[in-house]
């Protein structure tokens, strides 16, 4: 069964109440944190708590780990810790090229051998654009092993350059900010993973979130970070074809079924060529069918 990814619900990991509601919530993956949300020390402490919790579970494929970035010296305490629990994959902050995932997978690969784990069953997450050296590098992850999905981040990345805002007067995000989001599109999509949006961090502002969740979603991102369970709901509903989306698609492949060799062909007054025919059958992958 493939792992559906379009909500990533956070939660701290030294809080065991937090990480019960987002296992137990509706999102798609319930993201365990050992990096930001955990003070440096509480992340012993964390570890065991993630541990466990993981080891508790038995949806364990959408329980998924941020642990510590490369450049810490705290990741392979994380993945000592969480790996013979079995989670279902790792999100790697700070990444700054897939050979950073490289790396990872070469830790994942020895922990996985000691645990008596399948090989790869691990599969990987990156964070790519949360700095500045990381920004150059967003198009080298083609084939990086088990890496199934890259997201962006805003706040690291503003911390790095000393940014004092992050967006204008209207809410959007700046010019370096749309180009983190643009080069994490970019990166992903050659990957051949699912693109991610970050976070949006007013919470209680689930119009806006459902707003913007439709608009990266017709800009090619297959899911979104969350902070608040209360945001799953509309990102999932977001990030879902709806009927008449996948009426159109279902009509679209069957034109093109008809009609063999054609390529272009015309439906309800407009002309559709075989890009046309390849975005339906990816929203209908997405929808199961």
């Amino acid at each position: 069964m493939t792992l559906r990814m379009r909500s990533w619900l956070f939660a701290p990991g030294d809080s065991e109440k937090k990480m019960t509601k987002a296992a137990d919530s509706a999102a798609d993956i319930a993201l365990l944190d050992l990096e930001d949300s955990v003070a440096p020390e509480n992340k012993p402490t964390a570890r065991e708590l993630v541990r466990d919790m993981i080891a508790s579970r038995e949806d364990k494929a959408r329980i998924w780990v941020r642990v510590n970035p490369l450049s810490g010296g705290e990741t392979e305490r994380d993945l000592d810790a969480i790996v013979p629990s079995g989670p279902g994959g790792i999100f790697l902050p700070k990444a700054e090229g897939g050979h950073d995932v490289a790396t990872l997978d070469a830790m994942l690969s020895e922990r996985e051998e000691k645990a008596g784990l399948e090989p790869g069953s691990t599969r990987v997450a990156a964070l790519v654009t949360e700095t500045a050296a990381a920004m150059f590098t967003t198009g080298t992850y083609d084939g990086a092993p088990r890496l199934a999905a890259m997201s962006w981040g805003a706040e690291d990345l503003s911390s790095e350059l000393g940014a004092q805002e992050q967006r204008g007067a209207d809410g959007e995000y700046s010019h370096v900010y749309e180009m983190a989001r643009s080069l994490c599109l970019l990166g992903a999509v050659k990957a051949q993973v699912a693109p991610i949006e970050t976070v949006q961090p007013e919470f209680r502002d689930l119009d806006a979130l459902r707003a913007r969740a439709l608009r990266v979603r017709r800009q090619g991102f297959r899911g979104m970070l969350a902070i608040h369970p209360a945001q799953i709901e509309p990102i999932n509903s977001a990030f879902t074809p709806s009927e008449d989306e996948l009426a159109h698609a279902r009509a679209v492949v069957q034109l093109f079924a008809d009609n063999p060799g054609a390529g272009t062909l015309a439906l309800d007054g407009n002309m559709l060529d075989r890009p046309h025919l390849a975005l339906a059958q990816r929203i209908l992958a997405e929808a199961g069918e």
